[in-house]
This record gives structure tokens, sequence and C-alpha cells, in this order.
């Protein structure tokens, strides 16, 4: 018989001790991840009773002075509440509204100076506060010192400027001599306030002249938000001053547009200041507005009950107006 020998290598005796050994990726093994370790539970709660901490003095703020009122304000309303009366205070149910819209003759014509106010007042300002957006938005040396007084009006409180275009409305103020300066003596002057028919007028003209500056800056924040590139192409077309405002102007300033004809329908609608420093909702209730007429009811009155009811149909008819509004200018695409 032969005898049959197998040789085999040699094995290998593996790294010496001052040669590095192969790591796993030599070794043709994957390499070991380690998993994240998540955050612990005790740290994430800790962050959270810490955020609630920081935002906890805002809430109590939100909460005592709006929400608390509005819900009182929603009880009151169907109660007989008054400010001091030996009554003791029961529910009435819907008698504060019946009285509203039935006995109160002050009330319709309160809503009637109220929409009268906004119909003319948010058209003007808008457009006046666009008017002068673009007259301000041009490179031109001295821009910025007419941005600053056109904006004047905004930052001076409504008291002060109350009371001052009351003075200038008077018959011998500013506005009646200078139109006689004009005319040359033909204008015999009018008491601006004490007339029916000029004093709503007179505070319509104050209330765009105060606020104009303010939505000039929100127009002219949204027209330096327009593309240079959009005006280049459109003038490569051959579009003029017009067709570059129709076309891309006025498209672009859409989010813009939004945004200012709510806030000012919103302020139109809650006119309250002008009316209570200049003219008290006279003469003859020609200048009463809705917002005045329940805060004279509820506190100068003492009927809370029926006051709060007033508070209660003007904020139904703001937040009607407010989401029609929305409707008619939401993104048709």
């Amino acid at each position: 018989m032969t005898a049959t020998f197998r040789l085999d290598p040699p094995a290998d005796p593996g790294p010496g001790p001052d040669e590095p050994r192969p790591g796993p990726a030599a070794a043709g093994a994957r390499p070991a991840t380690r998993p994240r370790s998540a955050r612990p539970r005790s740290a994430r709660r800790s962050e959270a009773r810490a955020g609630l901490a920081m935002a906890s003095p805002a809430i109590l703020l939100l909460l005592a002075f709006l929400i608390v009122p509005v819900l009182l304000g929603f009880v009151l309303s169907f109660t007989n509440a008054r400010l001091v009366s030996p009554e003791p205070l029961r529910f009435v149910g819907l008698d504060n509204f019946v009285r509203a819209f039935t006995v109160d003759p002050t009330f319709f014509r309160s809503m009637v100076n109220t929409f009268a106010f906004a119909a003319v007042v948010v058209p003007v300002q808008a457009g006046f506060g666009l008017f002068l957006a673009l007259l301000v938005n041009q490179r031109i040396r001295g821009v910025t010192a007419f941005r600053v007084i056109f904006f004047i009006p905004v930052v001076t409180s409504i008291v002060v400027v109350s009371i001052l275009w009351k003075f200038m409305y008077q018959p011998s103020g500013v506005i009646n001599s200078f139109i006689d300066s004009v005319t040359l003596g033909a204008w015999q002057g009018t008491a601006w306030l004490n007339d029916p028919s000029t004093a709503l007028f007179a505070i319509i003209v104050l209330s765009v002249w105060q606020a104009v500056g303010f939505h000039m800056l929100i127009w002219l924040s949204g027209l330096q938000t327009i593309p240079e590139e959009l005006y280049e192409a459109a003038r490569m077309d051959g579009a003029g001053a017009w067709r570059q405002f129709k076309d891309v102007t006025w498209p672009c300033l859409r989010p813009t547009r939004i945004f200012v004809l709510i806030t000012i329908t919103i302020a139109a609608l809650g006119l309250f200041v002008q009316i209570d420093v200049m003219t008290q909702g006279g003469p003859v209730d020609s200048t009463s507005t809705l917002v005045y007429h329940a805060v004279l009811t509820g506190y100068r009155q003492q009927q809370i009950g029926y006051g709060s009811a007033l508070s209660l149909v003007f904020f139904v008819i703001v937040l009607v107006i407010a989401l029609v509004q929305r409707h008619l200018t939401r993104d048709k695409d």
C-alpha cells in the first residue's frame, strides 16, 4: 500500500505584539453600528415643564383679559345685569337682543353709521395708502424722510390727534380759515362737528389722515418683495407703467391686499375713540357707532346685560364680514 500525505498550510499565527490588528472591515465583517441612545424621558418632561413655565405669564394674561371677559360678556348678554341695581340678577333669554332690533332706535342708527364709515374708509384708506407706497418706493434722495413724515400721525396718540382736529374743525378754526382765504371770503364757515350732515364726514377725514401711514408701510413692504426681474421682463415686452402695475405689481400684492383689506375693515367697524373725544355720538346720534353705543349703554348707563348683548351682536357682525372677505379673496387655484 502506498501512503498518501496531505500538507496543510501553516496556521496564521496572527499579528505580533507590535503589529496592528486588522479591523472588522479587513476581516470581511460589516462594521457594527451602535444604536443612538434616545433622550431620557425625564429630560423631555423637564424641558416641557420649563417651556410651560415660561409661557404661563402670557397664558394667564390671555385668559384674564381676553378669554374670561368674552365668556363673561356672552353669559351676561342673556341676563338683566346692571352695574348698580337693587334687582337680583336673572336670566332674560333673548330679551336684550329683541330690544336691540325692535325697540332701540339708536342701535339701527349706530349700525348705519358704522357701515357708512367703513364703506368710505376702507377703499379710500387702502387706495391712498397704496398711492403713497408707490411714491415712496422710488430710489430717489430724501425718500426716507417722506416715509417718516407720512408715518408720524400713526405713532401719535389718537386721543391727542382727535383733540387737535376738534379745535381745527371749530367755526373759527384752521380749516374754515383756510377755506375762507382760498375762496376769497365766499366761504362763511361751518361748525363741522355740530352739523349732522358733516360730522361723520369730518371724522372720516381725520381717520383716513391718521391711519393711512400705517397701511402705506404695509403696501411698501409688499412692493419691496416683488422681484425686479419681473419688471425687467415686462419692460422687454414693451410694457408701460400701467401694464407693469396691472400685470406685475397688482397680482404680486395679493397677500398684502388681503391683509390690508381685513385690518382696515376691522379697525373701521371698531371706531370709538374719535367719536368719544370729538362728538360723543352727536349731534342727534349722527356719529354714534356700534362700539360707542355698546360702551355708552354698558358703562355710562350701567346696563351691563344690554351692553353685553350689543357687543355680542357687533362681534358676530365683524366675524361674518371677516369670513366673507376671506372667502372672496381666497386663492382660486
